[in-house]
């Protein structure tokens, strides 16, 4: 039997296997906002829990919270005649210098949309934040650098516009899941060189971040894992590894982080069969060797797209919220 469960970031989560864990004790502490939520022995018992309404999955759709004004389809670049959107979530009350966040949808860089980030966009928008939620080429549309370069405009079109957003240009973060948090961390690790030349004044605007937050993304696209994803090559031009091992190599967060790299905070289940965790295990010892501050959620029970349960999603809001002051400073000048 397959269960499909719809989770965040434009991604979906295939579960296969059948209810042989009906009869497991399956009801989970509901946790807290300051330890993590228990997780689940296997994907299976997993399963079995979202199929007997054990698992609570998040609200993606939320209504918008008192004191938030949501702009839609604000034109953030463009690609040839491609307009490159995002919507902007920001408190009714006069934003003046507070931290602007950006969040970047999953989908495998073929698909996902921005939309699905309104859980988080909503809850950071009432807390003071002006967060923005962005669309970016998919790979059908345009290989790498393509969604690279979008990610890095959206950072530059807030930069430019912060005076009139009521953002402060150096505290600036950026937030991805799953092929997002892939993207999240190019834009906080690459090279800003990977802009090529244009005329759009824009593009003169620095790219850099002042933190990143990175849900269970791919950081090493030269492991065995990557070099056999069907995902990976059709966003390197459709290349294997073996034709084009730099172009691999350049496509990884990971060879690019130095000492000047942004804070970081990783979340990861220990369950995703997507994206394996030994992708973010070695992320944070690259970290750690570097000495650039981060934070390492390995959450023991878990799978991709983990945040769409409830529990996570609480806790890893908490987590976030106290990350971006410690980083960022608080959400008032």
């Amino acid at each position: 039997m397959r269960h499909i469960i719809k989770t965040l970031g434009g991604v979906v989560l295939l579960l296969l296997g059948g209810l042989v864990a009906a009869k497991i004790a399956l009801a989970r502490p509901p946790g807290s906002k300051s330890s993590p939520p228990k997780g689940y022995s296997s994907s299976q018992a997993l399963l079995a829990a979202y199929a007997l309404k054990e698992l609570q999955l998040v609200d993606l759709n939320p209504p918008m919270p008192a004191g938030v004004v949501e702009k839609k389809g604000i034109e953030y670049g463009k690609a040839g005649d491609r307009s490159l959107l995002l919507d902007l979530f920001t408190p009714v009350s006069k934003p003046n210098g507070v931290p602007g966040l950006i969040f970047i949808h999953g989908g495998g860089w073929r698909g996902g949309k921005r939309q699905s980030y309104r859980v988080y966009t909503t809850h950071f928008a009432k807390l003071g934040y002006v967060a923005a939620t962005i669309s970016y080429r998919f790979v059908q549309e345009a290989p790498f650098p393509a969604c690279f370069q979008d990610a890095q405009n959206s950072v530059r079109w807030m930069r430019s516009n912060a005076k009139d957003l009521g953002v402060n240009p150096d505290r600036i973060a950026v937030i991805g899941g799953s092929a997002g948090g892939y993207l999240a961390m190019m834009v906080g690790y690459g090279s800003e060189s990977a802009e090529p030349e244009t005329g759009d004044a824009r593009f003169a605007v620095s790219s850099r971040i002042a933190a990143l937050i990175n849900f269970y993304g791919p950081s090493d696209l030269t492991t065995p894992f990557a070099k056999s994803s069907p995902l990976v090559k059709a966003l390197l031009e459709g290349k294997s590894f073996e034709q084009a091992p730099d172009l691999y190599l350049r496509a990884s967060p990971i060879t690019h982080l130095s000492s000047n790299a942004p804070p970081t905070l990783i979340f990861h289940g220990t369950l995703d069969e997507i994206v394996p965790i030994d992708q973010s295990d070695s992320l944070a010892a690259k970290l750690k060797q570097l000495n650039i501050p981060y934070e390492y959620e390995r959450l023991e029970g878990w799978p991709h797209t983990m945040d769409a349960g409830q529990a996570v999603n609480e806790y890893a809001k908490a987590k976030m919220e106290a990350f971006l002051v410690k980083h960022l400073g608080p959400i008032a000048d």
